[in-house]
């Protein structure tokens, strides 16, 4: 043993460095020399994942995100020294195209829904069709810089092909001992990598809740690899984690119990029928929005004045956007974390307004000018509880706005159909009441449609300053909405505008009927609008007077970073009765998972598997949970990725102090939701739950 040590003693005292610094170098320039095809893809390919970073969420190099996509093109490029030297050029630019490809799809995907692809998705492409315009529309050079990758890659390997650079490398090239080194570097890359994670790291990773982080802190290869192994565990684990997922569902709810609410509007709307309508895309700020003093949505904001409306209202949607909508708001559950319930998951057994509202003799529907298909309505509608579904076939396609039949024609033939359901409820024994809901469709994206943007009653998106120059002694006029780096927002509004009048013909319509005077209807934002944080930036921050945007040290000026963003993704909820049965404006922190319990307390039902809350027994104590792991509460909205909070406006300047275990209680709470949602989706717990009952049931007996 001493012997080692004096050995190795003598060896570091007689190490030369120089000799090792000169030999490294020269094996680096051999390396380089000869392997010039590895190198032009393994940094092809890191810029190409720096640039979705860059393009998505802002975050263009990123050490950490950087080693981890460094060590994984090191690993996949390894393997192309399985091949003969004229051959490796096929491999690395096969992966090359499939690294390009991955970061070319997200880029165009988070561009549309501020997120990024998941493999659970496959199922749902059959929905881009209807929307292949608004994905089009979003597209710009930034989209294509990623495809000059392989280009690139192609052009070097004909370069040196004509310098017969490949026959001079199969002379040199060793190449077990090439895949050995590189497969190597790259592995020990990957562990120094993993090893400075933090545990909460590796629980985002697993959870996948919150992409935007994974891809932020390990790169969008490992996101996507993880996103694969997540997407196939959690479609095996309904074959084998089902009952360890049923253990977690039946602690939540014994410890979590079903309450019976009461409060002042406790069976306030008992025996009414109810009408849903979807509000394609229209979110709170348009409430009250005038541009050179025209109402942008003047029949909302005379709405909300007759109604019950909530002004901090939030939707809960993931990729599934407009069916996410539709799910939480009608079993109080959150969307899946992988896919798209209405696709991935619609044959499961749900707690539904419908189901409930069908056990009261109420005759369910949906109606919806668009095709059946869309979104896997006509396969999800049965599960939800609908028993009818007027789409696409039930109505006349007589004028098309944006996607499919217009807002105005959609209303107009509605309405006939409302009354024939009412008839039949009147002559029928087997129903005293319906409950449907109404989808709108002319706002959604692209907004693109000439009805809305050059018809009489389009809205001007000039901004006129009652200011005269001085030589022409014409207004001065701002083109601002209208112009280039606004015009999403522009067409945006112009297409709210005509949305909001169709709406308003529809109400007015129902007022001078007396047939819907023991009708409650809710209309409900679906979603925010898809428009990028920077167009958003430049609305609240244009200065009328200059025509520009205010500085950053002016007192008007807002700092509109991604939490402004978030917290300005508010919908409208809003809860009429012609009968003026509920009225006022609340301000409590509310989601859509919270819509369930708080009308199930007004009709006298009881939805029992709820996770949502009344709010008005609940009131500013709410904690609303987004997919990704964010919440917002009345005092902080919480970043997941960051790890961070920030104190809402109103708090910003007081003295407020925070118990010291206030977030870390939420994020249990908002965790556990998450968890418990997902769990009764993927493992049918519901229909499990209710076998397990009947058969203790007929044990008993």
């Amino acid at each position: 043993m001493r012997k080692r040590m004096r050995d190795l003693k003598k060896k570091i005292i007689n190490f030369n460095f120089k000799k090792f610094f000169n030999k490294t170098v020269n094996d680096l320039y051999n390396f380089s020399l000869y392997n010039r095809q590895f190198l032009a893809f393994l940094i092809l390919s890191l810029i190409s994942c720096s640039l979705v970073r860059k393009y998505t969420i802002n975050e263009g190099f990123n050490m950490l995100a950087f080693a981890f996509d460094f060590s994984c093109v090191m690993i996949i490029g390894s393997f192309g020294y399985f091949f003969k030297v004229k051959k490796q050029h096929i491999y690395w630019n096969t992966m090359l195209i499939i690294i390009t490809l991955i970061n070319f799809i997200n880029g165009i995907y988070f561009k549309f829904f501020t997120n990024f692809v998941s493999v659970g998705l496959l199922e749902s492409l059959g929905q881009t069709g209807e929307v292949t315009d608004a994905v089009f529309s979003k597209l710009d050079y930034t989209n294509f810089l990623y495809l000059l990758g392989p280009i690139l890659f192609v052009v070097l390997h004909i370069y040196l092909k004509k310098k017969d650079y490949f026959n001079y490398v199969e002379k040199v090239e060793t190449s077990r001992k090439l895949l050995g080194n590189v497969l190597i570097i790259g592995v020990i890359g990957l562990f120094m990598s993993i090893s400075t994670l933090q545990p909460k790291d590796v629980s985002r990773l697993t959870k996948q809740w919150n992409r935007e982080y994974i891809v932020e802190r390990f790169g969008i290869i490992v996101y996507q690899v993880n996103d694969i192994i997540q997407t196939t565990v959690t479609h095996l684990s309904t074959l084998f984690g089902k009952e360890e997922a049923y253990d977690r569902f039946v602690e939540y709810y014994k410890t979590h119990p079903y309450k019976e609410t009461s409060n002042q509007y406790t069976n306030v709307l008992n025996g009414y029928n109810v009408i849903n309508v979807h509000l394609e895309s229209i979110m709170n700020f348009l409430i009250g929005l005038k541009i050179n003093g025209e109402e942008v949505t003047p029949n909302l904001n005379k709405l909300v004045n007759e109604s019950m409306y909530f002004n901090n209202f939030y939707s809960q949607v993931s990729v599934g956007t407009s069916s996410d909508a539709e799910f939480t708001y009608n079993t109080s559950l959150m969307p899946v974390q992988s896919g798209t319930v209405f696709v991935s998951y619609y044959n499961r057994k749900y707690q539904t307004l419908e189901n409930l509202l069908n056990d009261k003799k109420y005759y369910t529907f949906s109606m919806h000018g668009n095709k059946a298909s869309m979104w896997n309505r006509d396969k999800m509608y049965p599960y939800l509880g609908y028993q009818r579904f007027y789409s696409e076939d039930d109505y006349e396609i007589d004028e098309i706005v944006g996607l499919g039949l217009s807002d105005k024609s959609f209303f107009r033939q509605t309405a006939t159909k409302l009354e024939e359901i009412q008839t039949m409820i009147d002559e029928d024994d087997k129903y005293d009441n319906y409950m449907g809901t109404l989808i709108m469709l002319s706002n959604h994206t692209p907004w693109q449609d000439s009805t809305y943007l050059e018809g009489v009653d389009s809205l001007d998106l000039t901004y006129h300053t009652g200011k005269y120059d001085p030589v022409t002694k014409k207004e001065i006029v701002y083109d601002y909405l209208s112009s280039d780096n606004m015009e999403s927002l522009g067409r945006y509004l112009q297409a709210a505008h005509y949305a909001d009048e169709q709406l308003g013909s529809f109400i007015e319509y129902v007022k001078q009927s007396d047939k819907y005077n023991n009708t409650v209807f809710v209309l409900y934002g679906d979603h925010a609008a898809q428009i990028g944080r920077k167009q958003f930036s430049h609305f609240v921050n244009f200065n009328p007077e200059t025509g520009e945007d205010y500085e950053k040290d002016d007192q008007n000026y807002i700092d509109f970073d991604q939490t402004e963003f978030e917290l300005f993704k508010k919908v409208p909820l809003i809860i009429w009765t012609p009968n003026g049965t509920l009225s006022g404006t609340y301000s409590y922190p509310m989601g859509m998972i919270d819509v369930l319990p708080t009308i199930s307390n007004m009709l006298g039902l009881k939805p029992t598997y709820a996770l949502g809350n009344d709010i008005f027994n609940i009131n500013n104590g709410n904690i609303v949970v987004f997919p990704n792991g964010n919440f917002i509460t009345d005092k902080v909205y919480y970043t997941s990725s960051k790890g961070s909070y920030r104190l809402l406006d109103d708090l910003k300047t007081s003295k407020l102090t925070l118990d010291e275990d206030y977030i870390s209680d939420r994020i249990k709470y908002t965790e556990d939701i998450l968890q418990i949602s997902n769990d009764i989706i993927v493992y049918d717990l519901l229909r499990e739950q209710k076998e397990r009952s009947d058969i203790l049931e007929n044990t008993k007996k």
